[in-house]
Parts: structure tokens; sequence; C-alpha cells
């Protein structure tokens, strides 16, 4: 009795997407979740995200290239910061728990299939005023995957709208697959962006959100966002999922076995063990 009543709760936390959210997602690239998070959850994971923020996480200039005038005047470009960390959820539990929570796992398993493998964690916030733009661009040239098996996840911690950079996308453009990026200026190397005058913010839908939702999208989604302009902190921390056979072959986290959140890792043409070293 007592497994049965453990799996009939296990039933009962099943966060499932409609028809219409599925085709959603498939059709124009991403999808707004609301209240994945409760308020009581919200709450705690934005304490415990100060606390790594203080402890952890560093701040800098931010992505580099010539996009940066394109977005920003000459005084603010030299103002704009932003705070990142990477993998939140290997250095705190309540951030393990998030990354895979059953409401958010469940959601996932509609988008990818039954077989979702944790990637990584990483929060980026934009600071006030000045907080960090992103120009338009894929995800795909940061951890470059043999197939379009990959959601990516940003968990709201804070509300967002225009004044402080919500989140925006260009409607379908996963339908375009893996687009050639801007990688190389006469300056050198700098951060992977699509190319300002052909790939505009103006041409994009945003999507705001609320503390405790979620947005998903496909790793071809070009998308990108404003500065923040107000008083406080927009804070956003991105988690990517992925089918485990769709293999990574560079960038961010490569060959690093991840988290089976959901589902399980079939065996494919006998290949090793995850690499444990």
């Amino acid at each position: 009795m007592e497994i049965r009543a453990k799996l009939d709760q296990m039933g009962k936390d099943k966060f499932m997407l409609s028809e219409y959210q599925i085709q959603f997602f498939h059709t124009h690239g991403y999808l707004h979740i609301p209240k994945v998070f409760t308020p009581p959850e919200a709450e705690a994971l934005s304490g415990e995200l100060d606390r790594l923020v203080q402890d952890w996480a560093f701040t800098s200039p931010g992505w580099t290239g010539p996009w940066r005038l394109a977005y920003m005047d000459p005084e603010t470009e030299a103002a704009s910061k932003l705070t990142a960390m990477h993998d939140l959820h290997l250095y705190s539990a309540a951030w393990c728990k998030a990354v895979t929570h059953p409401k958010l796992t469940e959601a996932l398993s509609n988008l990818l299939g039954p077989d979702v493998e944790l990637h990584h964690s990483t929060l980026h916030i934009k600071p006030p005023q000045t907080g960090h733009p992103f120009p338009l661009h894929q995800d795909y040239p940061f951890y470059k995957h043999q197939d379009g098996r990959y959601v990516d996840v940003l968990i709201h911690l804070d509300d967002t709208s225009h004044e402080n950079g919500e989140i925006r996308f260009l409607d379908g453009s996963h339908k375009l697959g893996k687009l050639p990026h801007i990688t190389e200026t006469e300056d050198g190397p700098c951060t992977p962006h699509l190319p300002t005058e052909q790939y505009r913010l103006e041409d994009t839908v945003p999507v705001p959100a609320k503390k405790g939702d979620v947005v998903c999208f496909s790793i071809y989604t070009v998308h990108g966002s404003y500065i923040n302009q107000t008083k406080s902190p927009r804070r956003l921390v991105r988690v990517g999922y992925r089918n485990p056979q769709n293999r990574q072959t560079a960038g961010q986290s490569c060959g690093r076995p991840g988290l089976m959140v959901q589902g399980y890792r079939e065996r494919v043409n006998n290949e090793p063990l995850l690499k444990q070293d």
C-alpha cells in the first residue's frame, strides 16, 4: 500500500502540457509556461541566488563584439555589465532541486520526448540601469549539438518587461536550423552573434514573464534582449536540457555527462560507460 500511495502521489505531481502548448512550441520555437514554481519556491530560490551571487558569481563587461555600439551609446557601452555563473546546481541543493523539479522536467519531456538529460545551468543578471543587452543569436554556437533536440529554459526570479530587458524571439526562426554567426572581427575573436543589420531586435516578439514562470525555446531559436533601464537587477537562470542521444560536438560542458531527469539513457552501438574522470 505504501508503494501504491507513492506512485499515486508521483502521478499528481505531473505537469503535462496541453496539445496547444506543445504545438505552439514546435510552430513558434518558444513557449511561456506560467507558475512552474510556486511563490514560496520562487522566493526560496531567489534568496539562494543572492547568496550564490555574493559568494561565487563574477561581473564583467559581458559579451564582446561590434554589436555593442549598435545597441548602446558609447557611455552606456562603457558602463554595461553582466553578472554570470555556470552550473548553480553544483553549488546549491536548492538549485539542484530546481533544475530537477518534477513540474519542469515533466514539461520538458512533453517537448523533447520521454528521455531528458540535464546539460547545464547558467545565471544571467542584468544589473540596474546599465544591465547588459544581448544581440540576436542562437544558443547553438555556445554548445554545439548534432541536432535540434535541445531546449533551453529561462527560470524567472524577477518579473520581466521591456524596461528591464525581457527575452525576445524571432518567431519561427528555429525552422532555419543552424545559422552562421559572427565570431571574428578585425580586432580578433568575439562572442557569437548574428549580423545586427539583418537580425534586428525590433523585429522580435517580446515574452515578458512573472517570477516563478519559465520560458522555453529551441537551441535554434533566434533571441536577444534590450538593456535593463530600471533601478533593480533582472535575474534569470538558463537551464539546458537535451535528448541524451543528441551528441554534443563543441562548446560549454562538452564531454560532460548530465543527470537523467526523465526517462532512461539507452545504450547505442555497445558504447562504453560514461566518462568517469
